[in-house]
């Protein structure tokens, strides 16, 4: 899947992660993109970006909700852009099952233009630190 402009990627994300979509999760991205995930996590291509996600979904993420926050574009040029969104992440699930409370998380995707549209070439799923 594509978009039509980079700044539709961070609604979709997460309404998509809401739905614990992996499959739209990962069309997000180009065939070949690279994804760190918030477990620390790595993979290449859409196969195992699904993969990674489809287990993180249904593990410590199964009832965690992103709700949007801030959100920077930075173009680089007219066929490029990082997108850099911030993300409040609740319902986090420790192993024993507690509520491991909410912490702030940020999306940064490098994306590119191609006939298709928009897509994600490499993205970093991470935990911000606190301040």
């Amino acid at each position: 899947m594509s978009f039509e402009t980079p700044d539709d990627l961070p609604r979709a994300f997460a309404r998509s992660w809401g739905a614990r979509d992996a499959l739209t999760l990962a069309s997000y991205f180009v065939p070949d993109a690279d994804f760190l995930s918030l477990t620390g996590g790595a993979a290449v291509g859409r196969e195992e970006i699904a993969e990674l996600l489809a287990g993180e979904l249904s593990g410590a993420f199964a009832r965690a909700r992103l709700v949007t926050g801030r959100v920077k574009m930075r173009p680089i040029g007219s066929e490029a852009c990082v997108v850099i969104q911030r993300f409040v992440l609740s319902g986090i699930v420790h192993a024993d099952g507690s509520d491991a409370g909410r912490v702030g998380a940020v999306l940064a995707a490098t994306m590119g233009l191609s006939d298709a549209g928009w897509q994600i070439v490499a993205a970093q799923f991470v935990v911000e630190p606190a301040v």
